[in-house]
């Protein structure tokens, strides 16, 4: 990505805006272009402004932060991160199920904050690690008890070695270490799998790979 990342700001709570608007505007390529104050702002703030992404709130008055992220995933091609004070896994997966891209409590560093900014403006995801074991719990299944879905037939070997380090959640730059590959062939192949899978993102294809039980956490 070239220039500065855009980023939009949606929470209720006008202190907590001022707090994240004031790490990311000290922080050289990114800029806070819009501001909301519930769902429905976001939405349409995220059309009139085009961000490369959104921090979003869970619980805002009217339009709460997971439906605006549905519509907004739908309608763009905005990346979403929530934020949330509330460490609940019905959030958590209702945002995976919504299409973000991201997913942190608010009592990250800014420095977590600001890398995981940087992440999903790339392409990749970001799950906090103190997060990622309840995706794996709730997604994992017995790899005998589910039916080889059909999209995997559609995987070339290369493409498999792809889908099992995503699983793993490696990067592009440690994929292609682990593949002797460059960077940009691994960009390549990363979006050869989404797109045979049918999901919009790493995290979604992550959860494919789980509930397929291609992988197991074992596998890690």
């Amino acid at each position: 990505m070239t220039g500065s990342i855009r980023v939009l700001l949606a929470d209720d709570q006008e202190l907590m805006r001022a707090g994240f608007r004031m790490i990311l505007s000290s922080e050289p390529g990114l800029e806070v272009v819009a501001e909301a104050s519930n769902g429905a702002e976001a939405i349409a703030r995220a059309a009139e402004n085009t961000p490369d992404v959104i921090l979003m709130d869970v619980q805002m008055p009217g339009t709460d932060g997971i439906t605006a992220t549905r519509e907004i995933v739908r309608t763009s091609a905005a990346k979403v991160v929530i934020l949330t004070t509330f460490d609940r896994e019905d959030y958590l997966f209702g945002a995976l199920q919504a299409g973000a891209a991201g997913f942190l409590l608010k009592n990250s560093t800014p420095e977590d904050l600001i890398h995981a900014i940087r992440i999903v403006a790339r392409g990749d995801a970001m799950l906090a690690p103190e997060l990622t074991r309840r995706v794996l719990d709730r997604f994992t299944v017995n790899p005998g008890s589910v039916q080889r879905p059909a999209r995997l037939d559609q995987l070339t070997d290369r493409e498999w070695d792809i889908l099992r380090l995503l699983a793993a959640g490696s990067s592009n730059a440690e994929i292609a270490t682990a593949l002797f590959v460059g960077e940009a062939t691994v960009k390549t192949h990363v979006s050869r799998v989404l797109a045979k899978l049918g999901v919009r993102d790493r995290v979604q294809a992550v959860v494919f790979a789980y509930e397929s039980g291609v992988v197991t956490p074992g596998d890690r």
